[in-house]
């Protein structure tokens, strides 16, 4: 029997193994996964304890025209009730706690700005229209910056837009086009954020999990500390992987691949590199790129054309570094005051940005509990900062260089909260400095990222954020799975390909929608 060879266990590689079962006929003893961490789960990753305090790099958000990763997770038993897939969990979670932010963004005050009219000049609704209009090539090596005049990104939209996908000045054009037109039917609620959907508990926990749950029932071998350093290949004109090479426990290892294996490769990690600090220390920023997600890419980019450019994404670390921070407490002090200042119930009330902060700071207040074990003394909540590198308003030093404590200082200080010496005083705060968590989004050309199936490809295929999906949007979950089932169907040429990406943008009733809300006073 043929066996597949699963480069990197996030949520493409476990995505892509449950394929293989579901649609490929594969057995899942003949699927192994091969993870260079001690963990399963990618950036899709929650831990920790009240004890010592709960983390999380980042919170993925969700709509309804996710469609591979709604018809993965419909054959994926939810853990909380088995009669349930985690589709039908999460749509009913958000039946039960759709968001309906009445405090998206923050003014230099601390007051709430009323932010429905997007704050648009008709130069700034013209320059909108003219990108989404260009044709993609055209915006090759171009950044934001190069289509939008300097007003734009002083715009309450800019200012929401940017910090619900976390787009920079100095991004992509490309990603920021793909995002315009694949979001379009979400600008009308854009304001209140309701059309956003969000899992039950954090991603690592609602998806992960169970995924892995369902896997392993399967017989699928997870193969944890192993880095693949190689992928040979044959000679000649198709691409065919021949060999892997990995190490584990200290030990270099090679297996030859028999006719009809497969490999997929999960090529770059906007989480690798990530760093801890606590309450009272710094994460200290790791630039040394040694990730083995990066260094596999490029080890077969240098093979042959045809296999993108790494280079493109992890060679501009200050362009791509952000840090976020979780907080714990058994204090229930601040999500009151937060209840009060938001005018929602938490979990119901979206993003609050600080428009004006050096930093660029977003908070949100998740549903409790947030992870599923997690007693109901204790509160977690989430937050995170665009301009790390830049000096805060009232801490006066780069937010990269502060502790958990004078992070969280800096939000209650913005709030203008009396009681923040006692929240301060009683809470955990965990920052994670992330140096690619952006990389995805850097300016690039056609071809820097390599096709899912590459062309002459006979059993090699990527998978992930930095592999090419045309006019799908990278840093979502949807991405990571359309890849995933785009090389199973491809390599194994199913019929039954991903459903195509939704095209807002040809349904009149969304376009008049989105035109009425650029105009909007």
């Amino acid at each position: 029997m043929a066996k597949a060879y699963l480069v990197g266990s996030g949520i493409a590689g476990l995505a892509a193994a449950a394929f293989l079962i579901r649609d490929g006929g594969f057995a899942g003893p003949d699927i192994v996964l091969l993870e260079e961490q001690d963990r399963e789960g990618g950036s899709l990753d929650a831990a920790g304890s009240p004890e010592t305090g709960y983390t999380m790099r980042g919170g993925r958000m969700f709509e309804v025209h996710f469609d591979c990763t709604y018809d993965l997770l419909s054959s994926i038993p939810s853990l909380d009730d088995p009669a349930k897939s985690v589709t039908e969990d999460t749509f009913a979670f958000h039946d039960d706690f759709a968001w309906d932010d009445h405090a998206r963004l923050v003014d230099a005050t601390g007051k709430v700005v009323a932010a429905h009219s997007m704050g648009f000049s008709e130069r700034d609704r013209l320059e909108l229209v003219r990108c989404v209009a260009t044709p993609e090539r055209q915006l090759d090596g171009k950044r934001i910056t190069d289509c939008f005049s300097p007003e734009f990104f002083t715009t309450d939209f800019w200012w929401m837009w940017c910090t619900t996908f976390a787009f920079e000045p100095w991004h992509s054009a490309i990603e920021f086009r793909r995002y315009l037109n694949r979001f379009v039917h979400l600008f009308k609620t854009f304001d209140s954020m309701s059309g956003i959907y969000r899992t039950r508990f954090n991603q690592f926990d609602s998806i992960v999990r169970p995924l892995l749950k369902w896997l392993t029932d399967q017989g699928v071998t997870l193969q944890l500390g192993t880095r693949v350093t190689d992928v040979r290949l044959a000679g000649g004109d198709a691409l065919t992987a021949t060999g892997l090479t990995w190490t584990r426990g200290g030990r270099s290892e090679e297996i030859a691949l028999a006719p009809g294996d497969l490999v997929m490769v999960t090529n770059g990690s906007m989480t690798a590199g990530s760093t801890l600090g606590s309450t009272d220390t710094v994460p200290a920023l790791d630039t040394s790129g040694d990730g083995g997600s990066w260094k596999l890419w490029e080890t077969l980019a240098a093979k042959r054309p045809g296999l993108g450019d790494p280079a493109v994404f992890d060679t501009s670390v200050p362009d791509s570094t952000w840090e976020s921070f979780t907080v714990t407490t058994k204090d229930p002090t601040f999500f009151k005051l937060m209840e009060e200042f938001s005018g929602s119930e938490a979990g119901k009330g979206g993003l609050i940005t600080f428009k004006d902060s050096n930093w660029l700071l977003t908070i949100v207040l998740n549903h409790q509990p947030h992870f599923r074990e997690q007693p109901e003394d204790t509160f977690v909540w989430w937050g995170y900062a665009l301009f790390p590198d830049k000096e805060g308003d009232f801490v006066k030093k780069p937010m990269a260089r502060c502790t958990g404590a004078e992070i969280l200082d800096e939000v209650l200080r913005h709030l203008r909260f009396e009681q923040g010496p006692q929240i301060l005083a009683n809470s955990i705060v965990i920052p994670a400095l992330m140096p690619y968590i952006t990389s995805q989004f850097l300016v690039r050309s056609h071809g820097d990222r390599p096709d899912v199936v590459p062309e002459g490809s006979t059993n090699l295929a990527f998978i992930g954020q930095y592999a090419e999906v045309p006019e799908d949007v990278v840093f979502t979950v949807e991405y990571s799975v359309r890849t995933a089932w785009t090389a199973v169907a491809g390599l194994l040429h199913l019929d039954e390909q991903p459903p195509p990406v939704y095209k807002g943008r040809h349904n009149p009733k969304v376009l008049v929608e989105a035109l009425e809300t650029l105009h909007r006073r």
